[in-house]
């Protein structure tokens, strides 16, 4: 992986919102390279609203967000595109569209009038499925596929797109356990064997903790925690920003934090015996 003084992403004290309402203040942040990089918090916290400034999605307030050094609203939109893919909630595919034909939408930023399909998109298609496991689902419409396997399909897609910055907003919200720890596993080894730097929005706690390289918890618009995950996910932090009474113990296996909600004892009520 090519080495930089500063990481590729940097955000400085970036403030968005919508419709002059701010949603996230004075946010700055240096984003890893290849790294996995996971934002969580509570809902409206900011987490998918900083993805989208990140994305370029939503203009800036105030502040600024530098890819590659340069800030990033001064860049020509093609040119971002070759360098940052996004994958926002909730994607929906056009009915009947197939595997293959969502995948190859990946590589629309590399099209231009004088660059038409080649050879290389193919095999960037090709790879992407067969990384992503949904090589043998592509002449399959996208739509007959289960969550998880659509969830994989659109990943192939941002991975055909080649850029070095992958950022995906909730990826795996609505899935069962396995599936998103399988697609945690993918985002990992990506970012792991191919240097890529993958910036994830998750809900789910304790995926998070066993995942991340880089953990960054959200609140009211603001960073509040963010490091590594030894060092973000504790009991404190986890009272702090989720208002969450709970106690963190160690996986045997993996050495990883969980975090295990405090229940209060059940109350056992003596039933009355109605007087004759």
């Amino acid at each position: 992986m090519e080495q930089r003084d500063a990481p590729r992403l940097q955000l400085r004290d970036a403030s968005v919102g919508y419709g002059g309402a701010p949603i996230v203040r004075n946010v700055s942040l240096d984003v890893p390279d290849g790294a996995l990089t996971v934002l969580v918090g509570p809902n409206g916290s900011g987490k998918s609203t900083l993805m989208k400034a990140m994305a370029r999605v939503l203009r800036l307030d105030a502040g600024n967000i530098l890819l590659d050094g340069r800030p990033i609203g001064q860049l020509p939109t093609r040119q971002v595109a070759r360098r940052l893919a996004l994958l926002p909630q909730g994607p929906v595919a056009p009915e009947g569209l197939r595997v293959r034909e969502l995948v190859a939408q990946g590589r629309f930023p590399h099209q231009s009038l004088l660059r038409q399909w080649s050879r290389r998109d193919a095999d960037a298609v090709e790879a992407a499925m067969e990384a992503a496991d949904v090589a043998q689902f592509a002449e399959r419409p996208v739509s007959d596929l289960s969550g998880g396997q659509r969830q994989r399909c659109w990943i192939a897609m941002v991975l055909a797109q080649e850029t070095g910055l992958l950022l995906l907003d909730e990826p795996a919200t609505f899935l069962d356990l396995k599936v998103q720890v399988d697609l945690m596993q993918l985002l990992r080894r990506i970012a792991k064997q191919e240097g890529r730097t993958v910036v994830v929005v998750l809900h789910e706690l304790n995926v998070a903790a066993a995942f991340a390289d880089h953990l960054v918890m959200m609140q009211d618009g603001r960073i509040r925690a963010e490091g590594c995950v030894d060092a973000v996910f504790n009991a404190a932090n986890l009272a702090k920003v989720f208002g969450l009474d709970a106690t963190v113990v160690r996986d045997p296996v993996s050495g990883r934090p969980v975090c295990v909600p405090r229940v209060e004892p059940a109350v056992l009520h003596t039933p009355r015996i109605a007087a004759e």
